[in-house]
Parts: C-alpha cells; sequence; structure tokens
C-alpha cells in the first residue's frame, strides 16, 4: 500500500489539476462543485461554475432564488433536476440546520441528491474530514492498481482498498491526488473502469428523454409559459414523445402545468 500511495501523490505533485472550487474552499463552493459534477464533465463545470456562483453566492441567495433564475444559471451543464436538488439542499440547510453545511455522512445524505460518494466527497473537501467513498476516478485508480487481470470488479471490493489507503490525516489532498491521477488513467484506450461491474455506456443522447426535457426547459426559459401544442411545434416532438417526459418533468418539480399551459416551477 506504501508503494501504491507514493505513487498516487508523484503524480499529484507532477500534475495536480487546478479548479475554482479547489483555490477558493468554503462548503457552499464545494456543495455546488458536486452537484455539478455528479454527471457533468469537469471541463463543463469548470466553464460554468464561476458564473453560477458569482449569481448565486450562498447557500441562502440560492434557496431564495426563484428556480427559473436558477435553470438560467445552469443552463450548458445538463440533467436539469440537479439544478432543483441544489435548491431544496440549500432550502434544508437553511429551515433545518441554521444556514451551516451539516458535517456528519448521515445528515447529508439526508439532503436532496446527495449520495454516499457526493457525501463522502463533500466531508472530505468541505471539511477535510476522512471518510472512505467511491467515485469514477477512484475506481478507475483502484481496478487499474489492484484488479488489473480481473473482470466485474464491485465496488464491495474495492472499498476495503479505499478504506486502507485513505490518508486520514489529510484526506482533502489525498482524494484530489487520486481524483487526479484516475482522470489521466481514464484518457488511455483500456479506460480500467470497463472492468467495473457498475460500467454501463451511455445511451445515445439523440432523442433521449434526457435531450427531450433539456430542449423543453430551453424552450419554457425563453418563452415563459406555453401551450402542448406549441411545444410540439417548437421541439418537433410528438404528443406521444412529449407526453410521458412532461409528465415526469411535473412530478419532478420541474415544470408546473396550469390551464393546459406549462411553465418553469
Amino acid at each position: 500500500m506504501r508503494a501504491f500511495r507514493r505513487k498516487v501523490l508523484s503524480f499529484y505533485r507532477r500534475r495536480k489539476r487546478t479548479f475554482p472550487w479547489r483555490e477558493e474552499i468554503t462548503p457552499y463552493r464545494i456543495v455546488v462543485s458536486e452537484i455539478m459534477l455528479q454527471q457533468t464533465g469537469v471541463e463543463r463545470v469548470k466553464e460554468k461554475f464561476e458564473p453560477f456562483v458569482a449569481k448565486l453566492p450562498d447557500f441562502e441567495s440560492l434557496a431564495g432564488a426563484p428556480l427559473r433564475e436558477i435553470m438560467e444559471a445552469w443552463q450548458g451543464l445538463g440533467y436539469n433536476r440537479r439544478a432543483l436538488s441544489l435548491k431544496r439542499i440549500a432550502q434544508a440547510v437553511i429551515e433545518k440546520h441554521s444556514g451551516k453545511l451539516p458535517r456528519d455522512r448521515e445528515s447529508l445524505l439526508a439532503l436532496p441528491g446527495v449520495g454516499e460518494a457526493t457525501a463522502g466527497a463533500i466531508m472530505a473537501f468541505a471539511f477535510n474530514v476522512p471518510l472512505a467513498f467511491i467515485e469514477t476516478n477512484i475506481r478507475r485508480v483502484f481496478i487499474h492498481h489492484f484488479f488489473a487481470d480481473c473482470q466485474k470488479v464491485s465496488d464491495r471490493q474495492i472499498m476495503p482498498l479505499v478504506e486502507a489507503a485513505l490518508d486520514r490525516s489529510n484526506p482533502r489532498d489525498w482524494y484530489y491526488a487520486l481524483m487526479d491521477y484516475g482522470s489521466g488513467l481514464g484518457g488511455t484506450a483500456n479506460n480500467p473502469n470497463r472492468k467495473s461491474s457498475h460500467y454501463a455506456k451511455q445511451a445515445p443522447f439523440h432523442d433521449s428523454d434526457r435531450k427531450v426535457r433539456g430542449d423543453m426547459i430551453r424552450l419554457l426559459l425563453g418563452a415563459g409559459s406555453m401551450a402542448i401544442d406549441d411545444i410540439i411545434d417548437a421541439t418537433g416532438h410528438g404528443a406521444d414523445r412529449l407526453g410521458p417526459v412532461l409528465c415526469a418533468m411535473v412530478r419532478d418539480g420541474l415544470v408546473t402545468e396550469e390551464a393546459g399551459r406549462y411553465r418553469i416551477a
């Protein structure tokens, strides 16, 4: 394990990445960056992060902002439900935690859109508290080093190694080092994550529900409110394609419907 740690830290010293949420660390900035990074590439997040936190600089402003304003700042990041999750996280922090982000795993997991990996990342990066967690870059590193000849490697197999390697005195820098090393491995021809039992190729974006949702969000942000027939005409998606997606968006709290017209909630 010592040799493994030395290799990871040596890479980090030579090829450490810089991001705005690493340069200025606050609990709020870490939460925003981690929710953004859940399903969006780091270069796109790097581009969108500073404008977002300039417009919505803290939990209070985010909690009080109309969803429409948050969605406008979110555009370009995709998976728009995360913008609603961020607003709900901010509301929970203000209403249930006196405006301070909780520092314990259980309270973080109770926040909307926060799972095990995000809770672990927040604890490490916001508070420098050691908690073993696995995300895509961490998974890639451990598969590459410890499961090179294996297939269908589960996170259950990886977790004991993550715990054994964890730097409990400075988990923040250790996880930064792991993620930067893992990102470098992701650019190789044989991505180690293909050996993970959790690996799945992303479905084509064209005509996916995600694309339809994104089309409607952009349309409603520009138009204010629209009837279903106008949405069909503007997007080119048929009623049978739009209907289920719109219903899901209403259910998720992204969109509201009143008298046959739809708008951002």
